[in-house]
């Protein structure tokens, strides 16, 4: 699993042990970082100025590849120990220390100002997190009202953000479905 466009280029992320983080594969993190650079409703301006939250951040490859790629600042949230140690190496592996900030648990967010414009959600799958992190974020700050949603589910699992998001775009990759969610009242 490596970064694949911008100043990370090439590094080869390092991965945890185990089955219980299934990082977002090369093949599915090119095809969603094209359609943000090409969709009017993105574009390469948005990445650059991007604050980034890599919710369920596992390895970190999205939150770093949007890094790789110009957004100004990364919140990283895992929870698990071992994971969260993982991300830790790839984060200065990238040398990434000085625009990312790591947070354990999504589901009990911090209270935040920082206001994120670009949202990754890719949780375990089939197991209804990402609207009850969604929700906690919002409740406590952490989303712009402009912010760009992306969540990365398995294809057969049914997906709804409250009815402030509306979907803009999706496209599956393999065993991924992958989301583009923006405010309702922002889409223009």
């Amino acid at each position: 699993m490596r970064i694949i466009a911008g100043n990370y280029k090439g590094t080869t992320l390092y991965a945890p042990m185990g089955k219980e983080t299934r990082p977002t594969l090369d093949r599915a993190r090119q095809t969603l970082f094209d359609i943000l650079l090409h969709a009017p409703w993105a574009g390469k301006a948005f990445i650059e100025s991007a604050i980034v939250l890599d919710a369920f951040a596992g390895t970190g490859a999205l939150g770093l590849e949007a890094l790789s790629r110009g957004a100004q600042k990364a919140y990283f949230f895992e929870k698990n120990i071992q994971t969260r140690q993982v991300l830790e190496k790839n984060i200065q592996l990238c040398r990434a220390n000085s625009i990312s900030i790591l947070y354990k648990d999504v589901i009990m967010p911090p209270l935040s100002n920082c206001f994120c414009n670009l949202i990754f959600f890719d949780p375990p799958y089939h197991h209804k997190l990402i609207p009850i992190a969604l929700e906690q974020l919002q409740k406590n700050q952490w989303i712009s009202a402009d912010a760009l949603i992306v969540t990365e589910t398995a294809v057969d699992e049914e997906i709804q953000l409250n009815p402030s998001f509306s979907l803009i775009n999706e496209r599956k990759i393999g065993a991924a479905h992958l989301k583009f969610w923006k405010n309702s009242n922002m889409i223009e």
